[in-house]
């Protein structure tokens, strides 16, 4: 027999938008668990640059696909998908609301749409393009990749190795953009990739100045709660931006490389200029604010809702659409 679908809320926004106050105060009107949509939060020992809910916050509201990883490992979209989709089940199963809710619009997307059905891995290309890197860089990299597809570049840091050599690599294997498979997918999903899932799509939308004033407030609140000590804890585990979590907006900038040896490995040294550092993590944050919410403008079938003057009325108003 087919049993009823499950209704998932999926309550998105950008970086400091204010999701995790509004999480907070739904759960005093509705039973709900929470599981994390934020590529960074899946990292253990990076909790206050990623603004993670304290353990005794995590204990008053669950929260699902935090510390799940140590910064030295690869998270991809299909894993968060798989991973979600159990922690879904599991809570609907406790007869709990499950709240898919971060700002890592292309961990939402695949998990509303479906996963593309890009090419597997080429190894023989993979590692044409690691050389390639090694030698002349990411920037190198980037440029061709914008040529090719656009799309992709648009939204991947020239940091963020992994995808920017996972999207040139699907080009060159099958002469084809990574972002074309996307589009391909959600034609598919319309057929009912997630016949098990109801969702209920909210996105949160700021006024530009207003969540602007939002980010520096929170990059310095950072700072204040000890960013700098956290960073360091990281370095002297031997974790530096060559890990996929240390590529994170808010550690990436406490970074510069202090020489590159023969064989082009890289020698990390942290930076002691902390105002400095502050200044340049708050302009990336702002700048991928603005890359989350052209984003976000893409995704179907989202209520779009600016928050009201306190987290308890904005629960409230997300308790009536529910």
């Amino acid at each position: 027999m087919k049993t009823n679908p499950i209704t998932v809320l999926v309550l998105f926004g950008p970086t400091a938008s204010g999701k995790t106050g509004i999480l907070f105060e739904l759960s005093a009107m509705k039973d709900i668990e929470v599981v994390s949509a934020d590529s960074m939060q899946v990292y253990r020992g990076m909790d206050i640059g990623t603004a993670k809910p304290s353990a005794q916050e995590r204990e008053r509201l669950p929260h699902h696909l935090i510390d799940i990883c140590d910064p030295s490992q690869q998270f991809s979209a299909g894993d968060f998908v798989r991973l979600a989709d159990d922690a879904c089940a599991q809570i609907a199963s406790r007869g709990k609301l499950p709240v898919v809710s971060g700002g890592t619009g292309f961990y939402l997307k695949n998990f509303i749409l479906g996963l593309s059905e890009a090419p597997p891995s080429n190894k023989e290309v993979r590692e044409k393009l690691r050389m390639e890197l090694s030698e002349k860089g990411s920037a190198f990299l980037m440029e061709e990749l914008t040529v090719c597809d656009p799309v992709s570049a648009a939204r991947i840091h020239i940091n963020d190795e992994y995808r920017l050599l996972r999207a040139l690599e699907v080009y060159r294997s099958c002469g084809m953009p990574l972002s074309s498979f996307e589009k391909n997918s959600q034609k598919k999903s319309d057929n009912g990739r997630h016949a098990d899932f109801n969702f209920i799509v909210i996105g949160l939308s700021r006024p530009r100045e207003e969540l602007y004033k939002r980010i520096n407030y929170r990059c310095a609140q950072m700072f204040e709660q000890g960013l700098p000590n956290e960073v360091s804890m990281l370095y002297e585990k031997g974790y530096t931006p060559d890990d996929p979590g240390l590529r994170a907006i808010g550690y990436r900038e406490f970074f510069f490389i202090e020489q590159t040896d023969t064989d082009n490995k890289k020698k990390w040294k942290l930076s002691k200029d902390y105002n400095g550092v502050q200044s340049l993590a708050a302009q990336n944050s702002r700048r991928y604010a603005k890359r989350q919410i052209t984003f976000f403008a893409g995704l179907p079938n989202v209520n779009w809702m600016e928050p009201q003057r306190n987290d308890a009325q904005t629960a409230e108003k997300i308790w009536e659409l529910l």
